[in-house]
Order: structure tokens, then C-alpha cells, then sequence
């Protein structure tokens, strides 16, 4: 009779298990195979190796990098997905998620989103924009439950092996099942943000370029400057030079540095909600209370400066 004995395998970020025969127990080298849904309540990030495994299990894996990007070379089994799909395409709106839930439902099952089955996101945290960090934002403020990022991107699953799979399960090429139930947990608008001035306890960050913090208007803004007591945090100074997330143990430094705790309410904008989505999901994930404002600064710059003022 052969006896199995599981093994359970804890992180400070995730959470595993295996079932192992007796002979491996003390030798074994093995890539964990997840635990889902339940894992995902606040997990948000996922490795490389992690990522391989859920698709290996069916997960839909969706490549969030730019058109020009994947000309490059495509994930085997992987569905291309643009923010802006999902975005009014005229300004000041092109920030904010489109109204309609029955379009966003249809375009969500179209790229093959199960309600019930995780979704994998790739993007490229070197050269993009934070796109897989909106896409995830996105699908989990529309209701999905187990929607995760890749630290590392499409390079991470590179190095991983991932091209060199051939037993995918994937649901990208089927239509899926996902509907649209929206939750506002991670998401703020215009008003709720203005709202919140001078609130004791709340931060918000301004996650854009040096240059636009300080007043200039690269990318369409109507008005220069940042929205009035905000603190600037470039999002990718949160990255190393191979577009890997730094230890956590960093980052909490540097939010201790800022006096942001887990009990702080953190409001989070950039130009048009891509940058501050993708800092919302570390933050997130982390354990800090995160709501994007996908609005953003092409909203807010378009609206009354009496009402909407901005600093220098």
C-alpha cells in the first residue's frame, strides 16, 4: 500500500501545497501547485512559477503588454489585452471604466474570463505602463475574484520556461462565463476624492513622472500641477533593474517612511488611472487599504479649477 503524506508550504505571500510521496519529503525540489479561490481573497501577485502552474491548470492568461510589444513574440496560450478596449476613447474620460456592464461582460467573455477560474496577467514593468497592474485592478473592481498579477511580466515567464510549455489548459481560446457585478472597494471617483480633503488618515498619491508632479503636461492634461496635499511616489520606484517588485520588506520601509500604515485610506491617480491601478494592486496585495482614481488627471485637469484646484 503506498501512503501519501501532504505537504504544506507557507510564504509571506503565498500560500501552497503538494501532496508528496515518502521518498521525496527531505529531497524533493518541486514547483508548488496553487490553492484557489480561497488563497486569492487578498492575494493579488503571484511568481513566475506560480503563474505557470494555475495556467497549467486551466487559469486564463491574458498578455497585457503594448501592440508593439507583442509583436515581439506571444505567450503560448494567451489572450492580448489593451486597457483602452475597456476605456471611453474620447478625453476627459479615457481614464474611467466604460458604463455599460453588459459591453464589459461581453468583451471580458470574449477573451475567454471564467467567473470561477483564475485569470493571469502579464505586462512587460520595464519598458510599459503599468497596464497589467490596471488590468487586474480592473477585473477586481468589476467582480472577479481571483484576478492576478505576474511579478516580472512577460520576461519573468520567459526565464521560467514558460515558452517551452506544451501542456496548457488554458481558457483564453474559449468563451468564458465571467458577468460584471462591480464593487467599489478599490475605486474612487472625482467627487469621493475631493470629498476627502483634509480627512484625517487618508493619503493621497500622485504615482506620475517627476515632471508632471511638478507641473508639466506631457501626455494631454489640460492643466499642469497635482491634486492639492498629495505626495509624489514615482510607481516604478518600486521595481528592480529586471523589472521584478522589491522585497516587501523594502516597500513597507518606505511607507513606514511615509506614515502610511495599513489603517491609512490611500487614493491613488496618475494621468489616466494605469500607473495609480498598477501601485492600488501592490498595495492591495500588500494589506493597505488602496482605491484608484481612474479618472485621474485628464478628468480632474478638465474640470472648474475652483472646484478641481491643482498646486505647483
Amino acid at each position: 500500500m503506498i501512503i501519501l503524506i501532504g505537504a504544506i508550504v507557507w510564504s509571506s505571500r503565498f500560500f501552497f501545497a503538494r501532496i508528496l510521496l515518502p521518498s521525496e519529503i527531505s529531497t524533493s525540489q518541486y514547483r508548488p501547485i496553487a490553492i484557489y479561490p480561497q488563497s486569492f481573497n487578498q492575494q493579488w501577485i503571484i511568481n513566475a512559477d506560480q503563474a505557470i502552474d494555475l495556467i497549467q491548470q486551466g487559469a486564463t492568461l491574458l498578455d497585457a503588454r503594448s501592440l508593439k510589444l507583442l509583436k515581439g513574440g506571444a505567450l503560448p496560450g494567451s489572450q492580448a489585452i489593451a486597457w483602452q478596449d475597456f476605456s471611453p476613447s474620447q478625453p476627459p474620460n479615457r481614464g474611467q471604466l466604460l458604463n455599460s456592464d453588459q459591453i464589459l461582460t461581453e468583451k471580458l467573455q470574449t477573451l475567454g474570463v471564467f467567473q470561477d477560474q483564475p485569470v493571469v496577467v502579464a505586462g512587460d514593468p520595464k519598458t510599459g505602463w503599468g497596464e497589467d497592474g490596471r488590468i487586474v485592478w480592473m477585473l477586481r473592481t468589476l467582480g472577479h475574484p481571483q484576478a492576478v498579477l505576474v511579478d516580472g511580466g512577460y520576461a519573468a515567464l520567459v526565464r521560467a520556461g514558460l515558452l517551452k510549455q506544451s501542456n496548457f489548459l488554458s481558457n483564453a481560446s474559449k468563451q468564458g462565463d465571467f458577468v460584471v457585478h462591480r464593487r467599489e472597494d478599490w475605486t474612487i471617483n472625482r467627487n469621493q476624492l475631493q470629498q476627502k480633503f483634509n480627512h484625517v488618515n487618508v493619503v493621497v498619491i500622485d504615482s506620475r513622472e517627476p515632471r508632471e508632479y511638478d507641473g508639466q503636461t506631457p501626455y494631454g492634461e489640460q492643466r499642469g500641477g497635482h491634486i492639492p496635499g498629495a505626495i509624489h511616489l514615482y510607481y516604478r520606484e518600486w521595481l528592480d533593474d529586471k523589472g521584478l517588485l522589491l522585497p516587501s520588506a523594502q516597500i513597507l520601509e518606505q511607507l513606514d517612511q511615509l506614515n502610511i500604515t495599513p489603517n491609512t485610506e490611500v487614493i491613488l491617480y496618475c494621468t489616466g488611472g494605469v500607473r495609480s491601478a498598477w501601485l492600488t494592486t501592490i498595495l492591495v496585495d500588500l494589506g493597505y487599504t488602496a482605491k484608484n482614481y481612474p479618472g485621474s488627471m485628464w478628468e480632474w485637469s478638465a474640470s472648474s479649477p475652483k472646484v478641481y484646484p491643482l498646486e505647483r
